[in-house]
C-alpha cells in the first residue's frame, strides 16, 4: 500500500460564508433527511448549504456495496421509508430551489434496486414544485432495464450515473460494479429518453494513467454522455483506498479542454468538483447547446 501523500497547497481554501447553512441543516434534521453532502463527506457541503441548497440522498444512509473510495456507511440497510419522497418534496419547497439533485445509495437488496422510490420522489417534488428541474444520480440497478425505465419514466431533466474511474481499477475500487455495465446504463438512458441530458463523473488520483482516462472519456462519449464532472479523489479515512496522486489545477483545466474536444457539451473540472457541483449551470449549458444545434 502506498504511503500517505501530503495534501498540496492548492487543496487549501478558506471556509465559505455561513449564509443559510444553519437553516438548511435544521430543516434537513427536522425532516429526518439524508444528504450526500454529509454522508459522503463532500468538501463542498459548507458552500452548498450556505447557498441554501443540498443534494438529497435517498433510501437511507447505508449502502449495500463496498466501494473502496466511498465514505457512505456500509452497515446494515433498513427498509425504504415510504414517507421519504413526501418529506424530500417538502424540503425542496421550503428551500425554494429551482433545480434539485437527487442521489441514492445502492440497494441491491431491493427487487427494483430502489428505482420506484426514486421515481416516486421525482413525482412528489413536481407535485408541490411545478416547473422545477430535477437531476437524478442513480446506481446501475444491476443493469435491470425495467428499473431504469421506471426512473426515466419519471422524466428527470438530467440522468446521471457515475463511472467513477477507469476500467482497470474497477476490481480494486468498485469490486461489485462493472465498467461495461455502467456504460450500458448511460447508453440505454440516452436511447430511452433522448430529451433528457445524460451525465457522468470521474474521480482522479486513484492510480489511473492519462491514456486510460482519455480512453474513458471516449467510452463515455460513445455511450452518448453529454455532461462530465472531474474531481480530485480525497480518501475519507486510512481504511479507504489511498490517494495515489494529487492532480494539479492546470491539469484539470487541460482535461476539461480534452473533454470538450471530444464532444462533451459542458464540463466541470477541478480539485473540489463533485457530481452535483454547479449542476444547474451544466444543465443550462446543455440546453443552450441543444438550442444552438437545433437552429443550425
Amino acid at each position: 500500500m502506498p504511503q500517505k501523500t501530503p495534501k498540496p497547497r492548492w487543496l487549501s481554501r478558506r471556509l465559505p460564508p455561513a449564509g443559510q447553512s444553519r437553516a438548511v441543516s435544521e430543516l434537513l434534521a427536522g425532516l429526518h433527511l439524508n444528504t450526500v453532502c454529509r454522508e459522503a463527506q463532500c468538501p463542498n457541503q459548507g458552500e452548498c448549504y450556505g447557498r441554501g441548497t443540498a443534494t438529497f440522498l435517498l433510501l437511507g444512509p447505508t449502502c449495500t456495496r463496498r466501494c473502496a473510495f466511498c465514505a457512505v456507511s456500509k452497515e446494515a440497510v433498513t427498509p425504504p421509508d415510504a414517507d421519504e419522497p413526501a418529506r424530500v418534496a417538502k424540503a425542496v419547497y421550503r428551500l425554494g430551489i429551482s433545480y434539485c439533485v437527487l442521489t441514492m445509495v445502492t440497494r441491491d437488496d431491493l427487487p427494483d434496486g430502489g428505482a420506484g422510490h426514486v421515481a416516486q420522489t421525482v413525482t412528489a417534488i413536481r407535485d408541490v414544485c411545478p416547473g422545477i428541474r430535477v437531476e437524478v444520480l442513480v446506481s446501475d440497478f444491476q443493469a435491470d432495464s425495467k428499473a431504469l425505465d421506471t426512473v426515466l419514466a419519471a422524466g428527470p431533466e438530467v440522468f446521471n450515473h457515475n463511472l467513477e474511474t477507469v476500467a482497470r481499477l474497477y476490481t480494486e475500487v468498485r469490486p461489485q460494479a462493472d465498467y461495461s455495465r455502467s456504460l450500458e446504463v448511460l447508453a440505454r438512458a440516452r436511447t430511452l429518453r433522448p430529451q433528457s441530458v445524460t451525465k457522468s463523473g470521474l474521480m482522479l488520483g486513484l492510480g489511473e494513467a492519462r491514456s486510460e482516462l482519455l480512453e474513458t472519456l471516449d467510452d463515455l462519449r460513445e455511450a452518448g454522455c453529454d455532461l462530465l464532472t472531474l474531481g480530485q479523489y480525497l480518501a475519507p479515512s486510512t481504511d479507504h483506498h489511498p490517494v495515489i496522486r494529487y492532480v494539479p489545477p492546470e491539469e484539470f483545466d487541460q482535461l476539461a479542454e480534452e473533454a470538450l474536444k471530444r464532444g462533451f457539451v459542458a464540463v466541470a473540472s477541478g480539485p473540489y468538483v463533485r457530481s452535483s457541483y454547479e449542476a444547474d449551470r451544466l444543465y443550462l449549458q446543455a440546453l443552450a447547446a441543444r438550442e444552438t444545434s437545433r437552429q443550425a
